[in-house]
């Protein structure tokens, strides 16, 4: 293992924010992941566990404790099955699945970090989600000390969440598996609708899997979405907010708001109704580009907060809280952010 004393975390972010850890270690192999988490906690020492660093919003203080990199390799495919080390970069992971012919995570293509943050927050996008295809998650459990492997069922993935995001300080992912689907080089069926216009197919139809790979990063680098160190744009966190998820009680006021207007309004769980964060960013008066400090929205995408260069992490804040009380007001919802905060908060 690796260890430097108080190492800088900014450049392994994507925000490329954040001070510095006061011990930082790089494991590359399972035993070294937990050698490294039992140490910390024998010594009870803070911990935290940083994959590819692309949903993390980290202190300009740092982190006065161990910060832990994972950066362990292993690309394993048997047939349809997948297992991936949780240092594999995702995308990387996500082409080589593709180029193998298999599909199931060809619409997650471009998206920045590591394979062991996948099943933390169940990532998504473009109508995929690593739940749909991850059937087990192995990982080091804090509380028992012992490896363990939870089934699909028992990481209790629910959009943008999990047992690991839940209860943050138990698990570290140290392997996730996925059931992928041989369909004679065609795609999983084009479930979101911008995909399918892109296309030119209607929905629920399948394209070619290698087309569908490279429409979505078409997609994904228009909006700043994929990882490019000269444009700033990509110095973000992806999406900041998630897609508010209202009751039947909460989508009656939200509406009652609306006036004339029409918002964007899908179907979710519990007769809930998922309707878009960057429409009501964008309907609150918050236009890409907003900002006149070293932080701005995205030039590209509304949902996305930028550091242009020489921003801190207050910066970055300071509009996030601009924007959530923003739409707030001018719908009475409450944005929640997507990455996960360290040592700071909204």
């Amino acid at each position: 293992m690796q260890v430097l004393e108080n190492a800088p975390l900014a450049p392994l972010t994507t925000l490329r924010l954040g001070g510095p850890a006061r011990r930082l270690v790089t494991a590359r192999t399972d035993d070294e992941v937990v050698a490294a988490v039992r140490a910390a906690d024998a010594a009870g020492e803070p911990l935290l566990v940083l994959g590819g660093g692309s949903n993390l919003v980290i202190a300009d203080a740092g982190f006065d404790g161990t910060v832990l990199r994972i950066a362990t390799t292993g690309f394993e495919l048997a047939g349809t099955r997948l297992e991936l080390a949780a240092g594999e970069v995702w995308a990387d992971a996500v082409t080589r699945t593709v180029e193998q012919g298999l599909a199931g995570i060809e619409f997650l293509a471009g998206i920045p970090g590591s394979a062991g943050a996948t099943p933390v927050q169940n990532v998504g996008a473009y109508g995929q989600e690593v739940a749909s295809t991850i059937t087990e998650v192995l990982a080091y459990d804090r509380a028992t000390g012992e490896r363990v492997t939870l089934t699909n069922a028992e990481c209790a993935f629910s959009y943008r969440h999990s047992r690991f995001k839940a209860d943050p300080a138990r698990y570290v992912v140290l392997r996730v598996r996925f059931a992928l689907e041989d369909a004679a080089g065609q795609s999983s069926p084009v479930k979101y609708a911008e995909v399918a216009r892109t296309l030119g197919v209607e929905a629920d139809r399948r394209v070619d899997l290698r087309t569908a790979h490279d429409t979505v990063l078409k997609l994904r680098a228009g909006k700043g979405m994929v990882l490019d160190a000269t444009d700033h744009d990509t110095w973000s966190a992806g999406s900041f907010f998630t897609n508010p998820v209202l009751d039947p009680d909460q989508y009656a006021a939200f509406a009652a708001r609306l006036g004339d207007r029409t918002a964007p309004a899908f179907p979710a769980s519990d007769g809930r109704t998922k309707t878009s964060a960057a429409w009501l960013i964008d309907h609150a008066g918050f236009r890409k580009g907003h900002g006149a400090g070293p932080a701005t929205l995205s030039t590209k995408h509304t949902l996305a907060l930028t550091n242009r260069g020489a921003a801190t992490t207050e910066d970055l804040l300071a509009l996030a809280r601009e924007v959530r009380d923003g739409v707030r007001a001018a719908f009475g919802v409450e944005l929640v952010n997507e990455p996960v905060m360290v040592g700071v908060e909204l």
